[in-house]
């Protein structure tokens, strides 16, 4: 009796040893101390959680595509019964007109099948991209939210990749994951029923080989989030370094570096390739593993079935006959098709699992910079400005402002001067709250700017820096930054008021010239003019002027100290200027040396002092005094 299930204990035997070894695998994985990185490992549970807030308002679509699904699995539950039925017609008394009505009913569950998964299919991709349009504005949305400081730690590639890479990922887990896998689950639960009905030993026998299967997918489940998340931050990198080098392309150029970017991309395209490599040898083996229980049950299914069939052999006190081995062999085939494809829609769900954790991650970041539960708006402001003994620092302990106190009058020109690093682009960063102070307090009419709402406090400043950010667009869509509420009248009074209208009426299309990325068809000098303009049509009561013309050609910059003279109607201005003869007109200069102001006067007060201002004034005299012999 025992030598005629030998065959049966042999394959028994070799799942057992591939058990053990990968339990082995296991064992070693989870002892090993993960390295830390940037983004937090977070409980698929949470994820689940997380997400299942974004699909909730579909829930009668999802609604509509179960029930489309359940009618479309008909054609595998019944499928192998009328199968079977037509080998018993087959085998007994062949009748045509019986056997043409079974070929019938197969063909029409099957067509019915068909058009549900269709109609399946056409229902999902549409809700999933209402539920990536979403998640994309949410996250877009909170990175606009984090501070100047957040934003400074997160390479943009990173972002760029969790907005874009990340969420097609998990776009694809509401499309196709989830469905497929919930039907591939019914079709089990529903082939395993059909079976029991039609031999329970048999069934038995297949139910056998099941607790390897959930012990296999525990076991590489581990795994393949593991290679997932490596392949996501190996992805990352390539982004990154794209996004960076890219950007600064024409340095690489300048300096006849391209074959050491070079080589660096494709050592970071290598690494990419060892953790896709990795993801292919775990999936490597998993899905076979998967499709070895697959055949050892079919082995089995066919000796005993065969030797039942030979011998009149009772199994388990169940008679098989050849109609049951058939729908039998179907069955099984049926019962683990689908948990091969669960098998690889779990590895895709690892894949959407890693993504939203990646995303989840930086929803995690709380933006340093928010506005308080009280916090007023502003209609106008008359733009007075103080700062009390203001201390600030980026990193802890570096003070970058060490008690800083000053008042400008609303109206007034500040001028800010000192050398590199003393702390006047700070202040001006301050005053606009793209960073919080650590101590002290920074009053705008006598209100503290922390009592007042961010986006108020921001649409009183405009703001002219050195280096001009423009976006791909046109002329006109840069000034008026895509709000409708400007007439062309008013943007040509702007351009006029900063004489940028002499190289916008020059360009063939005017207004709508195309501006194409960061404005790179533009010289510096036309860049920086039509951030003039940007600034002045949307009337600030603040204007902060940081280093703004420092690549305005001398030409130009006499051009614009005629408007620089208007502007100081307009309300208060605020200057940071290397070039001193741009300031000696303003009501107030404030002189910084490391963090601390030691100076303050008008121009003449302070050159009568003939300290540290007096001292950078006639350095730059002389200096221009000698170019200019």
């Amino acid at each position: 009796m025992t030598r005629e299930y030998l065959p049966i204990l042999f394959v028994a035997a070799i799942v057992g040893v591939f058990t053990l070894i990968f339990i082995a695998f296991y064992w070693r994985e989870t002892r090993r101390k993960a390295a830390p990185d940037f983004d937090r490992h977070i409980p698929d549970a949470e994820i689940i959680r997380r997400l299942m807030k974004y699909a909730a308002p579909y829930k009668k679509q999802f609604a509509l595509v179960l029930v489309i699904m359940l009618a479309s699995i008909a054609y595998d539950l019944a499928s192998p019964l009328i199968v079977g039925r037509i080998e018993g017609l087959i085998k007994d008394r062949f009748q045509p007109p019986v056997l043409l009505r079974w070929v019938a009913l197969y063909a029409g569950i099957l067509i019915v099948s068909m058009v549900c998964t269709y109609f399946q299919s056409i229902i999902l991709q549409k809700t999933g991209q209402k539920i990536l349009s979403a998640l994309r504005q949410d996250l877009f949305t909170h990175i606009e939210s984090l501070s100047h400081d957040q934003l400074n730690k997160i390479p943009v590639g990173k972002l760029v990749t969790r907005v874009t890479n990340d969420t097609n990922a998990i776009s694809l887990m509401f499309t196709n994951i989830l469905v497929n896998m919930a039907k591939n689950a019914f079709i089990v639960v529903g082939v395993l029923c059909a079976m029991l009905m039609l031999n329970y030993a048999l069934t038995l026998m297949v139910l056998a080989f099941v607790p390897f299967l959930v012990l296999f997918t525990v076991i590489f489940r581990k795994f393949t989030r593991k290679v997932y998340r490596v392949v996501k931050d190996r992805t990352t990198d390539i982004n990154t370094y794209l996004s960076e080098n890219l950007s600064g392309i024409k340095i690489t150029q300048i300096f006849n570096q391209e074959e050491r970017k070079r080589d660096e991309f494709l050592a970071k395209s290598a690494e990419l390739k060892r953790a896709k490599q990795n993801q292919i040898f775990v999936f490597g083996i998993f899905r076979p593993m998967v499709y070895m229980l697959y055949i050892s049950s079919v082995l089995c299914l066919l000796y005993l079935g065969g030797k039942g069939c030979i011998q009149d052999t009772v199994f388990l006190g169940q008679m098989m006959t050849s109609e049951i081995i058939v729908s039998f062999y179907l069955y099984i085939s049926k019962f683990f098709n689908p948990i091969q494809t669960l098998a690889e829609q779990f590895n895709q769900l690892q894949s959407a699992f890693a993504s939203a954790e990646k995303i989840f991650t930086v929803f995690d970041l709380e933006p340093e910079v928010v506005d308080q539960p009280d916090a007023m708006e502003l209609d106008h402001i008359r733009g007075e400005i103080e700062f009390q003994d203001v201390w600030f620092a980026y990193e802890p302990g570096e003070w970058v402002l060490k008690g800083v106190s000053f008042h400008v009058n609303a109206r007034q020109t500040a001028a800010f001067v000192g050398t590199t690093g003393s702390g006047k682009t700070t202040i001006l960063s301050l005053i606009c709250r793209n960073y919080d102070i650590q101590r002290g307090r920074i009053l705008i009419d006598g209100v503290d700017i922390r009592r007042i709402k961010i986006s108020s406090l921001r649409r009183c400043f405009g703001q002219m820096l050195q280096d001009v950010f423009l976006f791909s667009g046109t002329i006109r869509s840069n000034i008026v930054l895509r709000e409708d509420r400007f007439s062309d009248q008013e943007i040509w009074d702007a351009c006029r008021y900063v004489n940028a209208d002499s190289f916008i009426s020059r360009l063939d299309r005017g207004l709508d010239e195309e501006v194409r990325e960061r404005g790179g068809n533009f010289s510096a000098g036309q860049r920086q003019l039509l951030s003039f303009v940007r600034t002045i049509i949307h009337r600030p009561a603040v204007m902060i002027l940081d280093e703004a013309t420092a690549n305005i050609d001398t030409e130009t910059e006499l051009l614009i100290q005629d408007s620089l003279e208007k502007m100081k109607n307009i309300g208060t201005m605020l200057i940071v200027a290397h070039r001193l003869s741009t300031i000696q007109h303003a009501d107030q200069i404030i002189v910084l040396s490391h963090g601390e102001i030691v100076e303050a006067g008008s121009h003449q007060e302070l050159l009568a002092k003939k300290g540290r201002y007096y001292r950078l004034y006639t350095l730059q005299f002389n200096k221009q005094k000698l170019l200019g012999a």
